[in-house]
């Protein structure tokens, strides 16, 4: 089995408790969320039109799309509403402040 690659991808301090950072990856834009400083990814878009999740409301565990207010938990990915409905996500762990993701 190969071994996970992880990849900086912010400086702790970059992204405050209860806020969401969008980051690239390479061509993946992903989302990054602190929850009570412990950090969680998933994918940038929401699942229903591509809402752009970064710029929805983090409360607690729980990512509100902006655009038409779809909820999802960042630690699992899954849709608040229908648990059969989850975004992708990320292995994430923090080295020496920065934050990183596995790919």
């Amino acid at each position: 089995m190969a071994e996970v690659e992880f990849r900086n991808v912010a400086r702790v301090e970059d992204i405050p408790p209860g806020t969401i950072a969008a980051v690239q990856v390479d061509d993946q834009a992903i989302a990054i969320a602190n929850v009570e400083g412990e950090f969680f990814a998933t994918q940038h878009a929401c699942l229903h039109l591509g809402g752009p999740l970064p710029e929805g409301q983090l409360e607690g565990k729980t990512l509100s799309c902006p655009w038409h207010g779809w909820q999802y938990d960042v630690r699992t990915g899954k849709n608040e509403f229908d648990h059969a409905i989850r975004l992708q996500t990320f292995q994430v762990k923090v080295e020496g402040g920065e934050v990183q993701i596995a790919l």
